[in-house]
């Protein structure tokens, strides 16, 4: 439920437009709905400024219907993380507006386009097969509301293709850098701009790479300022974390 619904609630008991037990009513299924495989939070919004997302992996199509039938009874934007195209195509037969990116394996519904991001959230690569992480990140914040700017494959074996790109990354105000491997370009993304940085490393590598360890251990010890660290693929948490930096916070009355 929005916050501004809620207010209206509150005003319409105070003016006498509503009994008390009618909005009792309306606020009985505020904290969560209990669809007993599941108690789905639609509290989350209201908290957070985003509905909760559904993770897919291991769930029937059946569950991740229920759960998003419900969450939609409040919510407009919607997304469903680790899906498959099968569950898209179940998904779809019921609820004709979702959309599917194969490539992330990202489920969404959007039915607000309203940008609530203050600037732009950049995400970057270090090469080609972090695409599927970074679009993971860069689908869940654009559905959540924000400007995003893709820059692909420029990784540290060829530096000069990041500076090309430095007055986009100066102007943005979050950075996602994506990377295997060794897991360098967090760091150098962080020494050139000034703004956060969230480093996502990717199981992309050779044996030693130990499926993303490698990586992530290399983003956890770097010596540059300002890189802060998700676990290996998630592309998700790292454009949720972006996006609570980037997004106006209207419900909160200016400083004085």
């Amino acid at each position: 439920m929005w916050d501004e619904e809620i207010k209206k609630l509150f005003k319409a008991v105070k003016n006498d437009e509503m009994s008390i037990a009618a909005a009792c009513d309306k606020l009985r299924f505020l904290p969560f709905e209990d669809l007993g495989f599941a108690k789905v939070d639609t509290h989350r919004q209201l908290r957070k400024g985003f509905p909760e997302v559904v993770f897919g992996e291991g769930k029937s199509p059946d569950m991740i219907l229920k759960i998003m039938t419900s969450l939609l009874k409040k919510a407009k934007n919607l997304l469903v993380t680790r899906c498959s195209a099968d569950i898209y195509d179940y998904i779809k037969s019921h609820l004709p507006d979702a959309c599917y990116a194969p490539q992330a394996r990202l489920l969404s519904i959007r039915r607000d386009d309203k940008i609530y991001g203050e600037g732009v959230i950049s995400v970057l690569t270090a090469g080609t097969l972090d695409i599927p992480v970074a679009e993971e990140a860069a689908l869940t914040a654009e559905v959540m509301g924000n400007k995003v700017e893709r820059i692909f494959d420029i990784g540290v074996a060829g530096i000069h293709r990041l500076v090309h790109f430095k007055d986009t990354l100066i102007s943005s105000r979050v950075a996602i850098v994506v990377a295997g491997m060794e897991g360098a370009l967090p760091s150098v993304v962080s020494g050139l701009i000034p703004i956060p940085v969230i480093a996502v490393p990717t199981s992309i590598g050779y044996g030693t790479s130990f499926g993303g360890i490698s990586a992530l251990l290399a983003m956890l010890n770097s010596c540059a300022s300002g890189v802060v660290v998700v676990n290996i693929d998630n592309g998700f948490g790292a454009a949720y974390a972006a996006s609570l930096i980037n997004r106006h916070r209207t419900d909160q009355a200016p400083h004085k």
